[in-house]
């Protein structure tokens, strides 16, 4: 194990959220012994005291359970500043899939499942996170389009562009009107990565890299998902009809058109 990796699992809790004891203890039993913390809940009630009572780095949570199902505790989890999610579900077929994506889930797994493999899919999610966090506008190189905002421009806590605000220490999204946006986590290191490399053409690789990270898989398609959702979100609060964001260009990638400054 890389020491990086082990360093990282010791400092991470997860929270796991399955109506069956016997899966959640199995989880729970492998993943603490490869160094994580865990905690469990059997329903979705009791995955919100918990999540109001501690903090956790990502919650693993099942699809299919009585009175409120995963899919609708994960649309209240989406943009309220929640852990990363990954979702378990017994239907596995690619259209639940991208459903499960589409709503905001970091990555989706079919059940039943090896141990091993939800393991290699926790500790991706979390590097992806880890890798985004260090990534400062501040240390921009010069001409990529972000012009300083006098002399507060070290501070590099907010993004701004065509009347909306990145905050990028909340890791929230001001539409022009000063409404909050509700973004995913790769929603919003997928807006960070434009910000960050403004009215230039970048492909779809260098999405993924800046976003999720080196590790990320090239033919992952999820990132397609979370472009074509945050294009959506983008387009429904912009104010100003007719401005668009983010523009595809013809066999090249895409380019975000807006100007951009921080403060």
């Amino acid at each position: 194990m890389h020491a990086n990796i082990a360093s990282m699992d010791l400092a991470t809790r997860i929270l796991i959220v399955d109506d069956d004891k016997g899966l959640r203890s199995l989880i729970s039993e492998f993943l603490e012994k490869h160094g994580f913390q865990t905690r469990t809940a059997a329903d979705t009630s009791a995955m919100r005291a918990l999540l109001a009572a501690e903090d956790f780095s990502l919650i693993v949570l099942d699809v299919m359970m009585p009175k409120e199902d995963g899919l609708t505790a994960l649309r209240s989890l989406v943009g309220s500043g929640a852990p990363p999610v990954i979702m378990l579900s017994a239907v596995g077929s690619d259209i639940d899939r991208i459903v499960g994506l589409e709503m905001g889930a970091d990555d989706y797994l079919a059940k039943p499942c090896n141990p091993r493999e939800l393991l290699a899919r926790i500790r991706t999610v979390l590097r992806r996170r880890q890798a985004a966090q260090p990534a400062a506008v501040e240390s921009a190189p010069a001409g990529n389009g972000i012009e300083p905002a006098g002399e507060e421009a070290n501070s590099g806590c907010n993004l701004r562009f065509a009347g909306w605000r990145m905050d990028l220490g909340l890791r929230l999204l001001f539409d022009p009107e000063g409404g909050l946006i509700a973004l995913s986590d790769g929603e919003f290191r997928l807006l960070r990565a434009f910000a960050e490399h403004p009215r230039r053409v970048v492909t779809r690789d260098q999405l993924l890299e800046w976003s999720r990270g080196e590790d990320s898989d090239h033919y992952d398609r999820a990132i397609d998902v979370q472009l074509s959702r945050l294009r959506r979100k983008l387009a429904a609060e912009q104010s100003n009809a007719g401005q668009e964001l983010i523009r595809t260009v013809r066999n090249e990638g895409y380019l975000f058109v807006p100007q951009v400054m921080r403060d």
